[in-house]
């Protein structure tokens, strides 16, 4: 007799029922079945976990393959238990590490969001073999491991050799009366792989579709005689390596030539696929006086992720005027209405500026152009600003100082129809600070677009629990529809909804804490308060001030082991950019204090401080549903928005941070009080540039961070290196840009979080405030936005039907 299925069991199954399209379960097991007896023809016994894997990520793909060819074709006219532990079987696929930091995840969001929203939405990028590196700590040290996320294949993914496209490199340019070519050329071709991206209830399947590279048949064999043939065919590895491996810097630019490379690979393939699939569409040319690409912006929407595929404006460009043969100042009409570029960081570091050297090298024809477009703008500029020599300077596409670069955010917004921030605060300093030329030259094309996250992963999927618990109290709409959590506020005076949403907290508390011992041999007390920092590495995060707190912490029970401590466990996670040697030694003094406040038996269990190796989206999904107490502590004015910040609101975290990013709109959303802020606001840090930051000022009048800045110079967390950490105290005290010192006072006395943590109904009260406050923050409300604003697309509540729907037609969502 099969074993009743537990509360969270069904969850699980309402919900792969919802996204996978099928009725009921019974349909996936006949699948499940199928394909495990194609892959153990002679045993069934001799199954592993993965082969169980396999059988069933095939058979979900399978349901919504049908699905995924029905909404392709609509856009063109118009869990089995099995005695299996699903848990265990998700543990076995592998993260697709295929973005740096939130942007990437960011993108995952939008995916899954425009493909609920019914949006007609296609997502671009690159297939690495190799994602962003695997994190190992040795002896508290990042090591870099490489990501081989494809070894054992990737069942959600179909190869498409039929819509494998060239892509040229290098060559000359020629002027000739028939116009101008691009000869010489090395091709390498971009091999589609698509996967499918499904909608909630709705049937809608959208495409991703990732370009690998291949070399020719005939790469380079024309050059070589007989005699080097071997080293002809191992030469085919230079044109493969463009998808080998993705760069792991987040925040920071780094001009390789095979990076630049890996940019315009996509965006070629891309534009390739975009242009024959608006050929094979129903277009109306019937007007003589309209060309055919008049009515691509009509058709064809692109928005620019950050910087990284600017370079599709001067192809779009080259293609336009070199191949359909358009005059340039159609061309040029037709590129802006289509493009849309979105800007995700204000760090100057960050900033693309490719040197016109290697553009000239690897893409002659695309300099001419962006030569182009740059004197045509700047003619622009000097009729409306005559004689304004400096002002010609700033806005220019071309930097001349420091040897000639291209500044590709300068190209992005001047081919663009629309550019935006992510965050309100983030906009206003594009607006008003990065690039205030330009928004005071076309005021009308700055927009704020603030991120959102999808509460299908972000809370159904990793927090099952809490999903269910609101889901009884307003009903499921809230999946499709966040901001329906605001209802939650009329059961604040219900004790035993409260008690109901802290028990589930403590349940996942409970679990993490098992994994947290399984994995780092700490004992983890799963009644502490968790407070979590988990993101990239980066100075401007400051990881250091959460790491100054710990050190606060430890030497007050130290000092007073009998006093009353609320106990905290302290994680920090993330990973650094390998060659960012600042914050992989901040790591290296996160696990150095660690390994002397997790063994002090004076301590004990009121303080524990865990370095959270390899986060990753799957480990995200299980420290977000048990954090207490959310990190969000850059300086103000440097996070352009951040989701992590929304996704440990979601989830019934309160956040202590700065009025920076998103931050500020979570307060205005919960009111200011239900979330712990502290420091420094933009105009602060503006006022301390002015008058001259001085570190030495805040530690000589704080003697608790005189006492943690010493310990650390000194050598007290590492004995065996006394000066180990000497370069991170010299940046602190004469090369810190994100003020550490400047907000230390405010952030210790902003932990008054520890006395609302003692007081547990005032503590699950602001929980489900923040939780009810949080339905702005949907990536469904961002994408709809960008839908209205930007593309010029309504979203659609219809469902489309399948071939074998007996109704016959495209039903609207909710089935009726």
């Amino acid at each position: 007799m099969a074993k009743p299925l537990t509360d969270q069991e069904k969850r699980r199954q309402i919900s792969i029922r919802g996204i996978v399209g099928v009725e009921n379960v019974a349909e996936l097991k006949k699948g499940f079945n199928r394909h495990l007896h194609f892959t153990l023809v002679k045993d069934r016994n001799v199954a592993t976990p993965r082969d169980y894997f396999f059988a069933l990520a095939h058979t979900v793909r399978d349901h919504l393959v049908g699905r995924w060819i029905r909404t392709q074709q609509y856009y063109y006219e118009k869990c089995p238990k099995l005695g299996l532990d699903m848990e265990e079987l998700e543990e076995i696929e592998e993260d697709a590490g295929l973005g740096n930091g939130g942007l990437g995840r960011l993108a995952a969001c939008f995916l899954d969001s425009m493909a609920t929203l019914g949006l007609a939405a296609y997502g671009y990028g690159i297939r690495y073999e190799y994602g962003i590196f695997n994190q190992k700590i040795r002896d508290g040290w990042q090591i870099e491991e490489a990501d081989d996320w494809l070894r054992h294949g990737n069942p959600w993914e179909k190869a498409r050799p039929e819509f494998m496209l060239p892509v040229h490199f290098y060559g000359r340019v020629e002027h000739t009366e028939a116009g101008t070519k691009w000869t010489d050329t090395q091709v390498v071709l971009a091999l589609p792989y698509d996967t499918p991206v499904p909608g909630y209830l709705n049937n809608t399947v959208n495409t991703m579709r990732l370009w690998s590279a291949r070399a020719p048949n005939d790469f380079n064999l024309r050059d070589f005689n007989v005699g080097d043939y071997i080293q002809a065919v191992l030469d085919r590895n230079l044109a493969e390596n463009i998808s080998r491996v993705l760069y792991p810097n987040d925040n920071f630019f780094e001009g390789k030539e095979l990076r630049l490379k890996q940019e315009y690979f996509v965006v070629a393939a891309t534009l390739q696929d975009v242009i024959r699939r608006f050929k094979a569409s129903k277009f109306d040319s019937s007007n003589s006086t309209k060309t055919a690409f008049d009515a691509f912006p009509d058709q064809v929407a692109i928005q620019l992720n950050d910087t990284h595929p600017s370079l599709a404006i001067p192809e779009l460009m080259r293609i336009f005027v070199d191949i359909e043969k358009l005059p340039w100042s159609k061309a040029w009409e037709i590129t802006q209405k289509t493009f849309a570029y979105t800007n995700h960081t204000v760090l100057p570091e960050a900033l693309e500026r490719w040197p016109v050297e290697l553009v000239e090298k690897l893409l002659p024809r695309h300099l001419q152009i962006i030569y182009e477009i740059n004197q045509k703008h700047l003619d622009k500029i000097a009729a409306l600003f005559p004689k304004d020599v400096d002002r010609l300077r700033r806005m220019s596409l071309i930097e001349e100082e420091g040897g000639k670069r291209i500044n590709m955010a300068h190209l992005c917004i001047v081919g663009s129809h629309a550019v935006n921030g992510v965050a309100k605060i983030h906009s206003d300093i594009v607006k008003t600070q990065v690039f205030k030329d330009f928004s005071e030259l076309e005021p009308d094309k700055f927009q704020n677009k603030t991120n959102g996250i999808t509460p299908r992963r972000w809370l159904l999927l990793c927090n099952p629990g809490l999903a269910e618990l609101i889901a009884e109290k307003i009903g499921e709409d809230y999946v499709k529809d966040l901001s329906q959590l605001t209802k939650l506020n009329s059961f604040l005076g219900d004790d035993i909804f409260l008690r109901e949403i802290s028990n589930v907290k403590q349940e996942n508390k409970l679990k993490f804490s098992q994994f947290l011992e399984k994995e780092y041999k700490v004992k983890i007390n799963p009644s502490s308060m968790f407070d979590v920092q988990v993101k990239r590495i980066h100075e401007y995060k400051r990881q250091l001030l959460n790491c100054l707190h710990v050190v606060t912490m430890y030497n007050r029970i130290k000092k007073d082991p009998k006093k009353l401590f609320v106990p905290r466990t302290v994680i920090i996670g993330g990973k650094a950019a390998p060659g960012y040697y600042m914050a992989k030694l901040i790591i290296k003094l996160i696990t150095s204090v660690a390994e002397v406040v997790n063994n002090d038996p004076v301590v004990g269990s009121k303080l524990k401080l865990i370095f959270l190796e390899n986060y990753r989206v799957s480990l995200a999904e299980k420290v977000i549903p048990a954090t207490d107490l959310s990190e969000q502590i850059s300086t103000a004015g440097t996070e352009a928005s951040g989701t992590g910040n929304m996704k440990f609101m979601l989830n019934g975290a309160l956040t202590i941070g700065t009025m920076d990013g998103a931050n500020v709109e979570m307060a205005e959303e919960a009111g200011e009080e239900n979330l712990f802020i502290f420091g420094m606001r933009i105009e602060d840090v503006a006022a301390l540039d002015k008058k001259g930051y001085e570190a030495k000022e805040y530690y000589e009048a704080l003697p608790e961070l005189k006492l943690a800045i010493d310990q650390i110079d000194k050598g007290f967390f590492s004995p065996k290196q006394p000066d180990l950490f000497k370069d991170l105290v010299n940046m602190l005290f004469y090369h810190d840009r994100f003020k550490v010192f400047a907000d230390y006072e405010a952030y210790v006395k902003c932990q008054k979080v520890s006395q609302l943590y003692m007081n547990p109904k005032a503590w699950n009260i602001m929980v489900l405030k923040n939780i009810a406050a949080s339905g702005k923050f949907s990536s469904d409300r961002t994408i709809k936005e960008y839908a209205r604003d930007i593309w010029n697309m309504e979203p659609s509540d219809i469902k489309i039907s399948l071939s074998s729907d007996p109704s016959g037609g495209a039903n609207k969502a909710n089935g009726k």
